[in-house]
């Protein structure tokens, strides 16, 4: 009986299946979404709707500001959305086009047709220059404002998703081919890659470059040194005796590079020091319903300037996490 409880109690440990509640939470869409975005500061939020395409949103008064769709008198469905580090701009793609907005007034700057099926999109201070995770086992550096590819890189798989640093001159890129590579943008040259038992579906980068995050379905997740491409914790999947299958679907750096947010496919969010790799805070997000499957995966966090967090979930739903 008390190995029983012991095992009991080393299995709730392990799992670490309950959480803190939001402080609040608001419904943005009355289906699910596709995608979302949040403003560096977590003002402001994109969303990708299943049923009503692509908003622009204000997360402090919850208000709609913009609807942003590519076509007029289509709801586009948005694969992914990325602010640029200042906040002034924003850019939305689906899997065959991409848009460059104004966040001041909502307006369009410029439309594209994508050079091939766009996966993930992450843009660079100013607006200047989109880069993209593509079908065609390349990632590319767009000029999202005048046209034309400044750098190609090229991978064995489907770039799955790809992250920026706030000068763009790292990159990393998450694949089909289970690797997270990070690449010195002046030379297009791979500087570091870290392996994976599956598709590399998260990656981030802190402001500064100096740190990076990588996970895969179902599989580890890891904060690693850019520098040295040593890797400083393991966050998930290094259990000694039930290791945890988590996807991690979101991730986010503080602009101080020294905490890290996450969300994860079963709906909770979690607050990590860099420096040891501690979890710092847990939540469970909300669900629609009291009852039934926890199925509302967690598409964006972000930190707010006020000591709140954020986070969208695939049911619509934007939590404010204190």
């Amino acid at each position: 009986m008390k190995f029983s409880l012991a095992l009991l109690c080393s299995v709730l440990l392990l799992t670490g299946c309950s959480g803190d509640s939001p402080d609040s939470w608001q419904e943005y869409t009355a289906q699910g979404i596709y995608s979302a975005t949040l403003s560096p500061d977590g003002s402001h939020a994109i969303v990708g709707s299943t049923q009503h395409g692509g908003s622009y949103w204000d997360t402090r008064r919850h208000e709609r500001l913009y609807d942003w769709n590519h076509k007029q008198g289509e709801y586009t469905n948005i694969v992914d959305s990325s602010f640029s580090p200042d906040g002034r701009f924003a850019a939305t793609a689906s899997s065959i086009d991409l848009v460059l907005w104004n966040t001041d007034d909502g307006s369009p700057i410029w439309y594209w047709i994508a050079p091939a099926e766009v996966l993930s999109i992450a843009l660079s201070n100013n607006g200047d220059y989109a880069l993209l995770g593509l079908g065609n086992h390349q990632a590319v550096y767009f000029d999202i404002k005048n046209g034309g590819i400044l750098r190609t890189l090229l991978h064995p798989a489907r770039v799955r998703s790809v992250a920026l640093d706030n000068t763009a001159s790292l990159a990393l890129t998450g694949d089909d081919a289970y690797a997270a590579r990070l690449w010195d943008m002046s030379s297009g040259k791979e500087l570091h890659s870290v392996s994976f038992n599956n598709t590399v579906d998260t990656v981030a980068l802190s402001g500064d470059g100096r740190f990076a995050f990588s996970s895969a379905t179902l599989d580890k997740a890891y904060i690693w040194d850019t520098r040295s491409g040593q890797i400083l914790h393991t966050l998930s999947g290094d259990e000694m005796l039930w290791q945890k299958r988590i996807s991690y679907i979101s991730a986010r750096f503080s602009n101080d590079g020294s905490q890290l947010l996450t969300g994860s496919a079963s709906g909770s969010v979690q607050l990590w020091d860099v420096s040891t790799g501690k979890q710092l805070r847990k939540w469970q997000t909300k669900k629609r319903e009291a009852y039934g499957p926890t199925s509302t995966s967690i598409e964006a966090v972000g930190f707010g300037n006020d000591g709140r967090y954020y986070a969208i979930g695939s049911n619509g739903l934007i939590n404010v996490l204190r």
